[in-house]
Parts: structure tokens; sequence; C-alpha cells
């Protein structure tokens, strides 16, 4: 594409780098650059109408259409089933724009929650005598804060797979409790069970999570946590009136559960004893069951989080703008979102990013007493200051704002041609290595759960199809190479790594 991508290289102006090979038609070129002269609101309206049907194609193009993300999903789903199969210890399950479907195989970070086999924490009124005796139970107990809580140990010790894990984080408070600390279970963790079969090179903790790198090139973050049983939460999130989610989702949220996480309110006196509530599988399957424009709109405003508001120190994260989107989803009438209507839709979400920053108050979407700005470090009067004043630059551009955005800027400077071959095999390539990764895992279950005797007897099945998916990988990859060396695009990076990205 442009700009040392794959397709023709730009430069200068943004007017001549739309006209230097452009995928949107002629209409729409000109509606990116239309100025408010009184020419007439009902043609600005009609000229962002067509330009958000063609950015919508062009988002398509860039993987991040309707049917690429039910494939993702699924390819990740089938890996948490393998890995979880796989271990004694815990449950895997993908998390955050992977579990969404929503980014490129190494577009961002992979986020994984790791959930203990053998222990479980409760909320009140909940019997704990229903829960098998192998299992370690805790209470929960709730903290001032809405979202957090402590918990405590019910019934004696129970000596199982977490046991490695749990003891070290075991804490007396003096009352004849014994409770479990987020911040030593972090710490334990830190100092070597995520060992177990997990490899890379792991960075110092960041909160609840231990991040990663594997062979320099992909990130990822690992949060150990507990499974949760609060129903009086989720029937709560379940009985809103509503048009959106579908009843039949609601309910598969609401069994899905959720989950405690080893972080407590940074505010908080106690904040090492305390846990987070969260609702990971859940949240996926809404975001999920989002339709093309509010996943399309979903992805610009992380686009615009990235490159353009740069937040330094995550004062607002990907996770605020998710929220945004459930909540826009649900407090309208889902006829409203349609291809016609993505720039309506995104400066609609750019307006209420702007007003949670200047109130410092935004609802959490499965809890709305908990306020996801109280806990953000969102305090440098002066950087909340710039970033309203860029949301509002950007909300004034309108469409225009696409143009700032690296990925699509190119998308839109490639020649059409160009950019369907490159998206066709762009797919394929993530798709291959997708299943190579769950192919090495049955691979690897089978040793271990079959013995050697009837691995060895299938091995030469799966070999010959894991090689010949890497041969097409190889392949794939030659072509792409001689394309840019035949369009002049001149890259030190690896192929592979820039078209996964």
């Amino acid at each position: 594409m442009a700009e040392g991508g794959i397709g023709p290289t730009g430069s200068g102006s943004e007017i001549n780098l739309i006209h230097s090979g452009p995928s949107l038609s002629q209409a729409s070129q000109q509606a990116v650059f239309v100025q408010n002269t009184g020419a007439g609101e009902l043609l600005v309206m009609d000229q962002n109408e067509n330009l958000s049907l063609e950015i919508c194609s062009i988002m398509t193009k860039l993987g991040y259409g309707e049917v690429i993300r039910r494939r993702r999903v699924e390819k990740y789903k089938e890996f948490n089933r393998l890995i979880t199969k796989g271990n004694d210890h815990f449950f895997l399950k993908t998390a955050g724009s992977k579990a969404e479907g929503l980014t490129c195989f190494l577009e961002n970070d992979f986020d994984f929650l790791l959930v203990m086999k053998g222990a479980i924490c409760v909320e009140s009124g909940i019997n704990i005598h229903t829960i098998p005796e192998n299992i370690e139970r805790f209470r929960m107990r709730t903290c001032v804060y809405p979202g957090y809580c402590t918990l405590i140990q019910e019934g004696t010790r129970v000596r199982n797979n977490c046991s490695e894990i749990i003891d070290p984080a075991r804490c007396h408070n003096g009352f004849g409790y014994i409770l479990l600390s987020s911040c030593l279970w972090v710490d334990n963790i830190k100092r070597g069970p995520l060992n177990w079969g997990i490899t890379g090179k792991q960075h110092e903790r960041a909160r609840p999570s231990i991040p990663a790198t594997f062979r320099e090139i992909a990130h990822t973050d690992f949060v150990v946590g507990l499974s949760c049983q609060c129903p009086s939460i989720l029937h709560k999130w379940a009985a809103r009136p509503r048009e959106w989610p579908h009843s039949n989702i609601v309910q598969k949220v609401v069994s899905l559960g959720a989950y405690v996480t080893p972080v407590g309110f940074k505010k908080s006196e106690y904040n090492h004893m305390e846990w987070r509530i969260c609702f990971n599988t859940g949240e996926a399957e809404l975001v999920n069951s989002l339709n093309d424009t509010q996943a399309k709109v979903y992805v610009i405003l992380k686009l615009i989080l990235k490159e353009i508001i740069k937040p330094n120190n995550k004062e607002i994260t990907s996770y605020v703008l998710k929220n945004i989107i459930l909540w826009q989803a649900e407090k309208n009438p889902q006829t409203k979102f349609h291809a016609r209507s993505l720039f309506h839709w995104l400066n609609d979400g750019l307006k209420e990013l702007k007003t949670a920053i200047e109130n410092r108050k935004l609802d959490y979407y499965m809890m709305p007493e908990r306020n996801l700005m109280e806990d953000c470090g969102l305090t440098d009067a002066l950087q909340r200051t710039s970033w309203i004043a860029d949301i509002t630059e950007m909300m004034e551009e309108g469409p225009r704002v696409v143009l700032r955005l690296e990925k699509i800027r190119k998308a839109i400077v490639a020649s059409p041609e160009t950019m369907l071959w490159f998206s066709k095999n762009k797919v394929e390539l993530e798709m291959l290595v997708l299943e190579l990764f769950n192919r090495v895992m049955r691979c690897y279950n089978k040793f271990r759960n079959e013995g050697t005797q009837c691995y060895y007897g299938n091995w030469m099945m799966d070999w010959d199809v894991i090689m010949a998916i890497q041969r097409r990988i190889d392949e794939l990859n030659r072509m792409v190479k001689q394309r840019m060396q035949l369009e002049n695009s001149s890259s030190t990076q690896d192929i592979f790594v820039r078209i996964l990205h």
C-alpha cells in the first residue's frame, strides 16, 4: 500500500495524496474535503453518508469486516479449548480485541485470562455447600468502591493443583478470617507458576497482568484470576429495559458468569487486598453481537485513541471506548446503525468520550454504579483540556478525521486492484497462521492424552497437514515480497510481521 506499504507511494499535501491513486469515488474524495460554505446541510449529509459507505468498504478490505471477525473469534475459541484441555491448572480465556475478532494477528497485544481450575469465589447468599469439596471456596465481601471486593476463605483449606498459587497469598486479618491478597497473588505468579507451558520473555508486572514477549514480535498480557458466582449483579444487568442485545444474547452473557482479577481500586487504602469483578467472556459476546457498522465505529475510535489522543499512562483506554460503544448500542434503535450512518455514530462516540473526560464520569456498562473514569488516573488538568480540545477539533473536522489515521489513509491512496489483492492474501495468511497454531496444539494434546503409540500412529497425517499449511504461508510471503519489489516498495521489516500487523 502507500507510504512504504503495498501499492503506490504518495507524498505532499493531503489533497495530492488523495488524488495519487484513490480507492474512493471522485464524489467521496471531494466530500472528505468539503467545507461548510453554506451549500446546504442536506448536501453535506448526503456526502457524509456516501463517504460512510465507502469507508465501511475500505474497513472491510483492511480486515475489519463481519466475515473475518467471525472467523477469528471461532479460531481463538478453538485455541482456548485446546490449551485448556492440555492444562491441569487453568482455563484459558482469550480476552480483549482478539476475542472480539477486531484485530489482525500481530496488530495488538494478546490478552489472556487464566482462570484457576481449583478455586472459586461466590457472593453473599450462595450456599457454599453446593460447591464440590475439592474446590477452594472464597466468599466475596463488597468494598466501598463498586466493582471491587475482598475474598474471605470459606471452610478448610483444600490441597489441589492451585495450592502453590493460593497458599502464599493467604493473609490473616487478625479477626479470625483468612483473606486472599491480590498483591501477593500476582507477585507469586510472577516468580514462576506462569512457566506451566508458557514460554517467552516476561516483563515487570503491570497491575494485575504479567506482560511477556514471544520472539520479539508477539506481545502478551497474562492475568490469572478466579471464577466468580455473582448472579445478583448479572440479573440486575439483564433486567434493564433494552432493544439490544437480543434476549438470547442476554441469557448467554448471564450464563457465562464473572471473574475476579487481582487488582484493587487505586485510591483505596486496602487495594493490595482487593479484587476487581469483571465479565470478560460476557463482554466479548456483546461485542461479537454488534453489527458491522457498530464494530467499525469501535475500531476507528481505537485508532483515534492510539494515533491522535495518545495517552501516555493509559488514562484513557480502549476499554473506555468499548463501554461507550456498548451504551450507544443499548440506548439507540438498531435500525439506525447502518453503513451510511458510520460517521454519525463516530461523531456521537467522540462526543461521549469528550463528555467522559470533561466530567471524569463514565458508567461501566455491566455495573453502572462503577465509574470507569474515577480510577483511571486522569488528574492532569492541562492534559484533560488538551484532549478535550483535540476531540472538539476532530468533531468539527467531520469525515476528514479519517485522513489522520495512517492505516485508513494508506488504503485510500492505494489503487483498488492492489488493495483487493493485498486484502485477499492478508486474510488467507492470517487464517493459515491461526489454523497452524490450533493444529500444533491438537498434536500436542494427542501426545499428552493418548500416549506415544497412538500419537505416532496419527503423526504422519497431522504432520502432512501442518507442513502443507507452512508451505502455503511461505508461498504467500514470497508473493507479497515480489509484488513489493515490482512496485518499488522498500522495507527492512520482516514481510510476515508487516502483513499481519
